[in-house]
């Protein structure tokens, strides 16, 4: 078998990259052959085929574009000549069985799975967001969960202004949505990988047909990762400080506790100054990765969640689950299919931060809590959500393409 992969980023930049590199590597340890197909960056892994990979462009706002240059910026959104060029030149020299698309929007364009279907090459999907059924791919309006452009009405994003405010950019990605309607690329995809069965309920007759979507939940891989038994007393957040994270109401409970626990943020993003000057009774350690950040996970209590949009499947909270500890994480998205409440950790009303707090308060009380949760969290990931059967249920969606076609 040889599968060619197509992500936009070739390093570790999130957790869908996490998800992409351990797909890969399962994959080259069973005897495929891999293909790669990304954007250039400094900060790539190694590839035999870098010389593919599209130019770097970033399409983050900047205040002194001229009109002109977000227009061209737009049409490059939608159509990469670069990308499809350099895909057909890799096709032809691969000539793969499979192509398998993760993270492929703006800069790699969906344009690519025409080329692909042109080779009679067939296409999967996995959706690590909501961008085939949402314009600025979180399902968020003003702050607040949204389902508007869920039916493929996308005009919704212009009249909301659901790109950061701005008429303009959100013109830009209604022109993306329709075109790309237009175009029928994500409709010629064979396989569509929902890594929740929220995600795939959300797409499932909307833009895709039902029986092309498939659920297969992200892994973990319990292999490397030992149950903590160490617990330092304090509650961990992980991941981006925006506002559709939750972490605002997280502080705010930390701040208003009778009885205050040591809160650990660990991660960077828009709003790291601001709450860090707002709130200083937490304590903001940045960004970590390897061998610090398994270590800032392993001596926690409890890892908070508290999102506040359509969370798909965090692998954050499925390395909490590896290490044993217990999580405490809004009802939304994907997140109940993962968090048992009772059992593996507590769920609360996103925006709830009252009920946030009575439950990291009852887990940070009771010692004795945490420990049962700790080994039914730990019990049920290695039952549920291994990267081993993740890979298995993909090899899977694999052969069935390839004995179909």
């Amino acid at each position: 078998m040889k599968v060619l992969l197509a992500n936009k980023y070739f390093h570790r930049n999130g957790g869908s990259e996490a998800v992409f590199f351990d797909e890969r590597a399962y994959l080259i340890s069973q005897g495929v052959t891999v293909v790669d197909f990304s954007m250039a960056d400094s900060r790539n892994d190694d590839s035999e085929y870098s010389s593919f990979f599209v130019e770097n462009k970033s399409y983050r706002s900047s205040n002194h574009h001229s009109v002109l240059t977000s227009l061209i910026n737009g049409l490059g959104i939608i159509h990469s000549t670069e990308a499809v060029s350099n895909l057909q030149r890799l096709i032809v020299q691969s000539t793969p069985d499979i192509l398998h698309c993760h993270n492929i929007y703006h800069q790699l364009t969906p344009s690519i799975i025409g080329i692909a279907k042109k080779h009679n090459i067939p296409v999967v999907l996995t959706l690590h967001d909501y961008k085939p059924i949402c314009p600025t791919y979180l399902r968020l309006k003003h702050g607040s969960v949204c389902s508007d452009c869920i039916d493929g009405d996308f005009f919704n994003v212009i009249k909301n202004r659901c790109a950061d405010g701005s008429i303009g950019k959100s013109a830009i990605l209604y022109a993306e949505a329709v075109i790309q309607k237009i175009l029928g690329n994500y409709e010629k995809i064979d396989v569509v990988i929902a890594p929740s069965q929220f995600m795939a309920d959300s797409v499932s007759g909307h833009r895709f047909l039902k029986e092309r979507v498939h659920t297969i939940h992200n892994g973990i891989n319990v292999d490397q990762i030992t149950r903590s038994k160490t617990d330092h007393g304090y509650v961990l957040y992980i991941g981006r400080l925006s506002e559709e994270k939750g972490i605002r109401r997280l502080l705010e409970a930390h701040k208003n506790a009778t009885n205050r626990f040591p809160l650990k943020i660990c991660g960077t993003g828009p709003l790291f100054e601001e709450l860090k000057l707002n709130y200083p009774g937490a304590d903001f350690i940045g960004y970590k990765s390897g061998d610090a950040l398994q270590k800032i996970i392993s001596e926690a209590s409890v890892v908070a969640v508290p999102s506040e949009w359509y969370e798909n499947c965090p692998m954050s909270i499925l390395e909490a689950m590896a290490y044993g500890k217990p999580v405490v994480a809004s009802r939304i998205g994907g997140i109940p299919e993962l968090v048992f409440h009772g059992e593996t950790g507590f769920l609360f009303e996103p925006g709830n931060a009252d009920e946030l707090l009575q439950h990291v308060a009852t887990l940070m009380k009771h010692r004795e809590l945490r420990e049962s949760f700790s080994r039914a969290a730990r019990q049920r990931v290695e039952r549920e959500f291994s990267l081993q059967q993740h890979n298995d249920k993909l090899l899977a969606v694999y052969n069935s393409i390839i004995f179909e076609t």
